[in-house]
């Protein structure tokens, strides 16, 4: 498609006024886009930050090839915004709103240019919107072919057969075939890694996104630490990732994976390693990291990476048994009464230091040291006594973890 070249004035033309301006107008651009569609509207704030530097780019891009009165083309389109479009095909942004978000964008780009035009401007007012019209031509046709791309290679044969692997090797199964398929040597030993996220409410249709853009940041994150493609079945809210012993995602600090994803999920991430795990061993092993990492955020604690020296005393409590149950029916009579569990918990946390506990909850010491008489009491167990503190906190933690129904509190 030729574009029609009109001579522009030796003055600074639309273009390289608008050139000037675009720092100012290119958030307007993501606005009238994707930020303002229902849809988008309910994602993150900053779910769309890889996509103001590829608006701002390619405006730029596309501005100074028409100051220039030189064709913007569709690979040089392409090489713009190519790895974003993927980005979105790769989480299933729906293609509609995609492409009603794109149509948007280049409105708002007509907009700014029609404010900053002079009457006298008109002919240079209609080639820019004919170029204008260009650039999204190709933009349309790059945003469908990737699309297409992308679906037919996301869930690829050698994708699905790796997840087929991988739960096979969970299940303790035989696995030689599968390995063959999906192309990956099969090792003696794996790091076994549990991987959950905090859960948090979202429309469904935002959930879905988000789950699947997580998959993805997941995916390419394991891949790009262990330089070779990796096993998991991360679902988005929770799974088991194997690192072969001594690879190098394994020499990874798990800590420091905890916070990139973290970060790349805009959310807490508990994981739990149970380290060097025999294949025979990996289905054991799996089950162990899966309770350790619901464990620590059932618990409260921060997220980040956990082994089982971290939570031994916590982990073995929560076994099924009648010590358990004992100990969960030491802690009912103050199931109706949250201020007790608050005190409770308050105590255990700070100690001797009543003064401090009491000022956490917002009391005066002398009601907080009648709470704890009140605590020994009902429950037959003084938290003031080392031996009933410990006993109490244990039961709490039980509490927390497999709490009694409504009906046993009586």
């Amino acid at each position: 498609m030729s574009v029609a070249v009109h001579p522009l004035p030796s003055s600074p033309g639309l273009a390289a006024r608008m050139l000037d301006r675009l720092p100012q107008f290119a958030e307007r651009i993501l606005a009238s886009g994707l930020g303002s569609t229902p849809q988008a509207a309910d994602l993150p704030e900053d779910h769309f930050l890889e996509v103001l530097p590829a608006i701002y780019g390619c405006a730029h891009a596309f501005l100074h090839a028409t100051e220039q009165r030189r064709e913007f083309g569709q690979e040089e389109v392409a090489e713009l915004i190519l790895p974003v479009v993927r980005h979105h095909a790769e989480d299933r942004l729906p293609l509609r709103l995609l492409m009603e978000a794109v149509h948007l964008s280049a409105r708002q780009v007509l907009r700014e240019a029609v404010e900053l035009a002079d009457p006298s401007e008109l002919t240079e007012l209609v080639d820019f919107g004919d170029r204008l019209l260009q650039l999204l031509m190709h933009i349309t046709a790059i945003t469908v072919e990737s699309y297409g791309d992308v679906e037919q290679s996301i869930y690829h044969a050698e994708r699905e057969a790796r997840r087929a692997l991988c739960a096979a090797i969970l299940r303790g199964q035989p696995a030689e075939e599968l390995a063959a398929r999906a192309d990956i040597a099969l090792a003696d030993r794996y790091t076994v890694l549990a991987i959950q996220p905090r859960p948090e409410d979202q429309p469904a249709a935002v959930a879905n996104l988000l789950i699947r853009r997580r998959i993805r940041l997941l995916q390419h994150t394991l891949d790009r630490l262990a330089n070779a493609p990796t096993l998991h079945t991360f679902d988005g809210a929770s799974g088991i990732a194997l690192l072969p012993s001594g690879s190098d995602l394994d020499r990874v600090e798990t800590s420091r994976l905890a916070t990139e994803l973290a970060e790349q999920f805009d959310a807490d991430v508990f994981l739990a390693e149970i380290p060097a795990a025999t294949r025979a061993d990996v289905p054991v092993a799996a089950r162990q990291a899966a309770e350790l990492a619901e464990l620590a955020r059932l618990l409260g604690r921060p997220g980040g990476a956990y082994r089982f020296d971290d939570l031994l005393l916590e982990y073995q409590l929560t076994r099924p048994g009648p010590a358990r149950d004992r100990l969960a029916e030491r802690i009912a009579p103050l199931l109706r009464s949250p201020h007790l569990m608050e005190t409770l918990d308050a105590h255990l946390r700070h100690g001797p230091d009543r003064k401090a506990a009491a000022a956490e909850i917002h009391v005066h010491p002398n009601t907080f040291s009648y709470r704890l008489r009140r605590i020994a009491e009902l429950t037959g167990t003084d938290p003031a006594d080392p031996n009933g503190s410990r006993l109490l906190a244990a039961a709490l933690t039980v509490h927390r973890l497999h709490p009694m129904p409504d009906d046993a509190a009586g």
